[in-house]
């Protein structure tokens, strides 16, 4: 037999797949997903259920990311989601935000594949991705990043230029501005309003802070900048996400 026919016959014999995908439990550090074309979850390891902040993975499947994190997040998951599924390509070892806690600085390497049936259609996607901690490329850049992301998160409410954030990276602005936009699909200024806003999503969560004291404490110059980007992002006013 083939070496082919004997990796079929193999895996015809194969009983429930939740046995190959709960070795993925065990991997440190590393989360798991399978998600339908309509982006419902299928199965999930550990690691993704701390993510979506559900006691395990019953819990999530049927579920989408929409039911999980914040609608800017989501609608980003989703969006890449798509674009695997209809052009078939893969995403390989991409650099995001871990998709965890508001504000959080861990970055994360996300790598995703179309799942297609015995047709040869695409039914779905999987994929997964590994906390970075120390991981080395030929112009470092992920640690330099890793360095950025760290101080961008612990200090969001403080006046953050490109310029400071080009030197601590040891980049030129110009050069800075575009590897950042290249792993985040986003200018650092426009990251950076994104973090205080999920901050100040939080601070309405768990606080009673005012509005306005809510829009100083994150780094926004008046309430109405605040309030613009917050629709912009959550798509409802802050009032309105408070009391929902």
């Amino acid at each position: 037999m083939e070496n082919t026919g004997l990796r079929t016959e193999f895996f015809r014999r194969l009983g429930p797949s939740d046995q190959t995908f709960a070795l993925f439990d065990y991997l440190p550090g590393l989360s798991f997903f399978v998600k339908d074309r309509d982006g419902r979850f299928i199965a999930l390891n550990r690691r993704g259920c701390e993510y979506c902040g559900v006691p395990n993975e019953e819990a999530a499947i049927g579920k989408t990311d929409h039911d999980f994190f914040p609608k800017s997040r989501a609608d980003e998951y989703r969006a890449d989601d798509f674009a695997v599924m209809e052009s078939g390509d893969a995403i390989i070892d991409r650099v995001e935000s871990a998709p965890e806690d508001a504000g959080s600085p861990r970055l994360v390497m996300t790598s995703k594949v179309p799942l297609r049936d015995k047709r040869g259609t695409v039914i779905g996607v999987a994929g997964f991705s590994r906390q970075i901690e120390r991981i080395q490329t030929p112009s470092g850049s992920v640690d330099a990043f890793a360095n950025v992301m760290s101080h961008l998160h612990e200090n969001y409410a403080d006046r953050l230029s490109s310029e400071d954030l080009a030197e601590m990276a040891g980049l030129s602005v110009s050069h800075f501005e575009r590897r950042f936009r290249r792993a985040f699909g986003s200018s650092p200024r426009q990251y950076l309003v994104r973090v205080r806003v999920e901050h100040a999503a939080r601070m309405l969560q768990e606080t009673t802070k005012t509005v306005s004291e809510i829009a100083h404490a994150c780094g926004f110059y008046d309430h109405a900048h605040f309030s613009r980007s917050f629709r912009k992002i959550m798509q409802q006013s802050p009032s309105e996400y408070r009391s929902r």
